[in-house]
């Protein structure tokens, strides 16, 4: 993958490349003025084959992208961006259906936004993304010869200073965003987490956010980490086993 799963990018948008693919030229041009206007470098392109190769050459902070796309759609775009690279993905879906959100989720998004989107809701979503991958745990300016904060939970190690997480000994690649849900477990592990309480903690959305968002994000924590490893507990949220 061309980006690893530690959290160092920075998040300023005079820094950040952003990759816009979208098929309508009206939508595209406006999406990427107003992102210009924020301060974000954006580069485009209007199918999902060239998208692909862009984000190849281009290695973008963060990839946002239409759900319906000629050649290549979105949602598989997601999938082979995902087996290149953990840069964060927002997708944009101008119907908002349940069916988009969830294959765009399970391909490996990190967020979604329903077209037509308010200018400042789209750009505080980018901003938290990017924020995610810069994250630093607290205690990360320690002096260098500190100890690494490792916590573990069965054959599952989380090192909260240096960012990784491994299972059996082996590592595991986290996107950004599942590597702050599994801190966030980790922080408080055998408490029960609400959805609304992850999805504000995680995805810092402090409106109107969709708990499908959490849903999805921690089926594929699981995958990763073990499927038992996180609880479920109906009507209330998820927890993290001792």
């Amino acid at each position: 993958m061309t980006r690893s799963a530690h959290l160092s990018r920075p998040a300023t948008a005079a820094e950040s490349h952003l990759l816009l693919v979208e098929d309508d030229e009206v939508i595209r041009n406006t999406v990427r003025m107003l992102l210009e206007r924020y301060g974000f470098t954006v580069s485009t392109a209007a199918d999902g084959l060239t998208g692909l190769e862009m984000f190849r050459e281009t290695d973008p902070d963060l990839l946002l992208l239409d759900v319906m796309l000629p050649d290549l759609d979105g949602i598989g775009l997601c999938r082979r961006v995902r087996e290149l690279s953990l840069a964060p993905i927002l997708m944009m879906s101008a119907r908002g259906d349940a069916l988009d959100v969830v294959s765009g989720l399970e391909a490996g998004a990190d967020d979604y936004v329903v077209k037509p989107c308010e200018s400042a809701v789209l750009v505080a979503r980018i901003r938290s993304l990017l924020r995610r991958v810069s994250f630093s745990p607290p205690g990360a300016g320690a002096a260098p010869q500190a100890a690494s904060a490792v916590l573990a939970f069965g054959d599952l190690t989380v090192d909260t200073r240096g960012m990784e997480v491994r299972r059996a000994g082996q590592v595991v690649a986290l996107t950004p965003t599942e590597l702050r849900m599994l801190l966030e477990f980790a922080g408080s592990p055998g408490v029960v987490l609400e959805r609304r309480t992850l999805l504000s903690r995680v995805w810092d959305h402090a409106w109107h956010g969709d708990t499908r968002v959490v849903d999805l994000h921690v089926q594929r924590l699981r995958a990763k980490i073990g499927g038992d490893r996180i609880e479920t507990v109906r009507g209330f949220g998820y927890k993290l086993r001792r």
